[in-house]
């Protein structure tokens, strides 16, 4: 097996002299980082990690947990608002939906990047998209069989401590609801003690009703509005949108730039494990970001 080498860090004088006094001023607000998180994005199409990029960014970036994501289509079905990025990629995208395959795996890639997603699995089930109303979208034929043993086997590897998911409502697209019920599938086939906090979730806006689902009001909730920065001048809308421009083949998601300031999760099992994660995230969510911090 090849050993993967890591050169020392040279840090130049101003780099050293930035590092100490980073290491002088701790932000009180902010908990103490840590390594052990592992997080497991679960999804059917490239761009649902939209819904928990807040998120993942603050864990990931910011408190050193490990990200990865699997994507279960191919996400071809987007093919309708993708005719604006035609002329980006040189390409007919909204007449020859092919052509997306191997676009959106590239957005998703570079997506990632910004998130810190460490690896990524594509499934390449396909995504035949819906007539006009996507809670009607159909998943039959995807291979459910080869899906559910994917995510089992991912999980299994993965030792994941929680695995995010799209909300499964009536309302939503029908592929993500079939993306969150196959994983709650998969994940039941593990042990107790290996099998991790699942996670729904929904981007939100503050001025929408409260959402219950199955009765039950969210049990995380991240605020993308959270300022931190010189000044207290930036916020996660600023890493969402990054992450929405990535995904130029599909145009109509270019509109959802700022339009949700929350992400809101409800836990979908319950293990011995998943109350343990469930704890330590509520307690790295909740803490308010220092505005006065620069990083």
């Amino acid at each position: 097996m090849p050993v993967e080498l890591t050169r020392p860090v040279e840090l130049t004088r101003k780099e050293f002299l930035g590092t100490l006094a980073a290491s002088l001023v701790v932000p009180v607000a902010m908990p103490a980082q840590t390594s052990g998180g592992r997080i497991l994005i679960a999804v059917a199409h490239p761009d649902d990690e939209y819904a928990c990029a807040a998120t993942t960014y603050r864990l990931v970036r910011e408190l050193g947990w490990v990200a990865d994501q699997v994507v279960i289509t191919n996400g071809e079905g987007g093919y309708r608002y993708s005719a604006l990025a035609e002329t980006v990629y040189g390409k007919p995208l909204s007449s020859a939906r092919d052509n997306l395959i191997a676009i959106r795996k590239e957005e998703t890639l570079r997506a990632g990047t910004i998130l810190g997603i460490r690896h990524h699995t594509f499934l390449d089930q396909k995504d035949l998209g819906f007539a006009s109303d996507p809670a009607t979208a159909d998943a039959g034929y995807w291979d459910r069989a080869k899906v559910v043993e994917s995510l089992r086997s991912i999980l299994s590897r993965g030792d994941y401590d929680v695995v995010f998911a799209l909300l499964p409502t009536a309302a939503t697209h029908a592929h993500h609801r079939a993306a969150a019920l196959l994983t709650l599938e998969a994940a039941a086939k593990l042990g107790e003690e290996q099998r991790p906090l699942i996670l729904g979730v929904e981007a939100r806006s503050r001025a929408w009703d409260p959402l219950l689902y199955e009765d039950a009001a969210p049990v995380l909730e991240f605020d993308r509005t959270a300022s931190f920065g010189y000044h207290g001048t930036l916020d996660y809308q600023i890493v969402v949108n990054w992450l929405i421009a990535e995904y130029k083949s599909q145009g109509l998601f270019q509109k959802d730039c700022g339009k949700h300031d929350v992400e809101q999760f409800w836990e979908l099992s319950r293990s011995s494990r998943a109350t343990r994660t469930l704890a330590a995230l509520q307690a790295h969510l909740r803490v308010p970001v220092n505005s006065n911090a620069a990083r």
